[in-house]
């Protein structure tokens, strides 16, 4: 197939619906309307369902309704929307149901502005809602790769019974790059837990996630958190640029990786050997090969690039546990890290050995 030219957004909705996804609900909000909005237009087109929720408090209590109906859905919001969505992610989670949540991400606190940023790092990573619970968190870097995670994600929540975040920032959602949506066949498992009533002699299902005996609520979030040990196992993805001599090792993820590529071309032209690791899944987090690099007699440093105040850092400082320096790098509200900027603080690094 061809590519398009397509918006980050844009291309969401068209691999989600090339996924099967058939139930959207959301609300809008900026930066991520378009996915909205292309939903709203194509998923009629192919059978699908299609409703604007009077809020994003009633927009995720529908997207549980439908995964418990075994559907494949997705819902998708900017940073203080997904605010609003904890409380009944927790409870998709809890529930054990499948699904897609997009935070295409704006700055913050509160209403902050609507350009990009990649401070909700600890909300999508950490849990975000109430009690013991994971979300598996998804970060693409370019527009190729989040049309391919959103298949992937899909795959992924159906396989664990669990909620998937693909987590971009409005940079990511508005720009254009070329896409291929490869025309495969979609084959979507059986779930036989589903509450699709009782047809056909098939038993009854009920899913909840209420446990008023406490020894039955400690049992299912052990359960739980075996699942998550056996998603740490199989599903940790990540990119490893130019570390095999680096004497320090940058640590970002989305766009802020994309900057970060650019000036380990500019440092090496200066005679500083820079590597990158990119988690491409947030959650679960890359700790082994943090590990593997911090053990490595030729790396000198880290460097954690955000868009945020630091957030990501202290999972590089748990993954590596004081072995090298770890030193930080953001901006914040908005604003992007520039090259030149990171490649100032990338020499600053390199004359404290």
């Amino acid at each position: 197939m061809a590519k398009v030219l397509m918006k980050g957004n844009e291309a969401i909705a068209e691999a989600a619906i090339q996924a099967g996804c058939r139930y959207f609900f959301g609300y809008p909000i900026t930066p991520q309307n378009e996915i909205p909005a292309y939903m709203a237009k194509m998923l009629p087109k192919v059978g699908g369902s299609f409703i604007q929720a009077e809020s994003e408090v009633s927009a995720i209590n529908m997207v549980y309704g439908a995964a418990g109906a075994g559907g494949r859905v997705m819902t998708s919001s900017s940073s203080p929307g997904i605010s609003l969505k904890q409380e009944g992610i927790s409870y998709i989670a809890g529930a054990e149901l499948p699904c897609l949540i997009v935070n295409i991400v704006r700055g913050g606190p509160g209403l902050g502005g609507i350009q990009p940023a990649q401070s909700d790092y600890f909300q999508a990573v950490k849990g975000g809602g109430h009690g013991d619970y994971r979300v598996v968190v998804l970060a693409p870097a370019g527009i190729q790769e989040m049309a391919d995670l959103v298949i992937d994600a899909f795959d992924i929540a159906d396989r664990y019974r669990n909620p998937v975040m693909i987590m971009g920032d409005g940079m990511l959602g508005q720009m254009m790059e070329p896409v291929e949506f490869a025309k495969k066949e979609v084959t979507i498992s059986e779930k036989p837990w589903a509450t699709i009533g009782n047809k056909e002699g098939k038993p009854r299902n009920i899913i909840n996630s209420l446990f008023l005996d406490t020894q039955d609520m400690e049992n299912h979030v052990l359960k739980l958190f075996e699942k998550y040990k056996e998603i740490e196992k199989n599903e940790v993805r990540v990119e490893c640029y130019n570390c095999e001599d680096a004497e320090i090792i940058i640590a970002a993820y989305g766009t802020t990786a994309r900057i970060a590529k650019n000036v380990i071309q500019k440092a090496g032209a200066q005679g500083i050997k820079v590597g990158l690791i990119r988690p491409i899944t947030l959650w679960p987090f890359p700790t082994d090969v943090f590990k593997k690099w911090a053990e490595a007699d030729h790396v000198k440093s880290f460097l954690t690039v955000e868009m945020s105040m630091g957030q990501m850092i202290e999972d590089v400082r748990l993954s590596i546990k004081d072995t090298k320096p770890v030193h930080f790098y953001g901006r914040t509200g908005g604003m992007v890290p520039l090259p030149g900027d990171l490649l100032k603080e990338i020499i600053k690094i390199r004359g404290e050995k």
